[in-house]
Parts: C-alpha cells; structure tokens; sequence
C-alpha cells in the first residue's frame, strides 16, 4: 500500500513539473515588428529579425558602382544600428552597387505583425519594378529574402532615393558574430574608417 502511494505521489509531481516547466517556454509568436518612425533605430525592430549573413549573390541588373566612395576591400564604420551590434561596428566592403533604394511597409507571408519602414530593399529585389524609380505609395511584390516571410510580400514603398548602396562584412559589436554580405548600407550610413 505505501509502495502505490509512494509511486502515486511520484507520478503527479512529475507530471506537474512538466505542465510547469511547458507553461514557462512560451514563445512569442508575434513576429517582427518595427517602431513606426522611421528615424527612431532602437528597441525591438523588424531588423532583430534579419538574416545577419548572407550569399554573395546579388539581383540580375544590378550594376557595380562605377566609382563608389567606399571601394570594394576597403574600411568603413557603420553608423546605423538596422540590427544590435552594428552601429560603431568596422566594415568591410564587399560590394559597392548604384541603385535606388526604398523602405516600404508589407505583411509577412508567415503571418507576422505588418512591418512598417524597413530599410532595404533594393529596385532589383522587387517583382518586375520597370526601369524607372517607383513612387512612394506604389504596391510592389518583394524578391528579397532578407528576414523571414519577406521573399512574395506585397509591399507599399514608403520612400524611395536614387544612392549606391554596399554589401558589408563586420563583427557584431554585441556578440562577436562575423557577419558576412549583410545587404544593405547606404552611402550615408557609413563613414571612414581612422
């Protein structure tokens, strides 16, 4: 008789540390989000949901800058903090590339939160754009696998500006992760390396 009430006793703790221990691994499955304004970098960001690396493959039509301010090898610092651990970060160019460039707002195709301004997709990233720049509230469909659900969003452009944009190697400042053709930085988000 002690012996069943013994392995009784056993048996519920057991399954009440499992019902516990399932009740704290809860995941927040809400997916990206971004801070409505553009201008404001800091909090959680779409961007905390970004491929950190990626291929060095680039867009069919996508032109190599003729003469970039950031030379392909050379150093850079970045200033932009479009993920933790990039802003203040050195950088290597690893592609320098005239093109325009737009932030635009779309739902993710794995039923993320919509994501407000995201910085950037590139004119060569979207599904059959034309040659010329589109305007900002134009509907475009997105080729771009930079986070997750991005790759046949439909996507408004928020703002679009004509710039040669870089492919940048560099250490995470935060975790010490190399990251490796991160895309995209503008010009204006880099400055010269001392």
């Amino acid at each position: 008789m002690n012996k069943r009430k013994w392995g009784l006793a056993i048996g519920i703790f057991i399954v009440a540390m499992t019902l516990s221990a399932c009740g704290s691994t809860q995941e927040n499955n809400d997916g990206p989000t971004e801070n409505a304004d553009p201008e404001t970098e800091s909090g959680l960001s779409d961007h905390d949901q970004m491929e950190h690396s990626s291929s060095e493959y680039v867009p069919k039509g996508l032109q190599t800058a003729k003469n970039p301010t950031y030379e392909v090898g050379s150093k850079a610092i970045i200033e932009t903090d479009h993920m933790e651990g990039m802003k203040g970060a050195e950088a290597t160019i690893s592609g320098a590339y005239d093109t325009t460039v737009y932030t635009i707002t779309y739902t993710p195709t794995n039923g993320g939160k919509k994501v407000e301004n995201h910085k950037w997709v590139i004119h060569e990233e979207l599904m059959n754009p034309g040659a010329k720049r589109l305007e900002s509230g134009s509907e475009v469909k997105v080729e771009a696998s930079h986070m997750k659900g991005m790759d046949g969003a439909t996507a408004t452009i928020d703002s679009a500006k004509d710039t040669t944009v870089y492919m940048v190697d560099y250490i995470s400042n935060t975790s010490g992760e190399e990251v490796k053709n991160h895309k995209w930085v503008t010009e204006d988000e880099l400055s010269p390396a001392n």
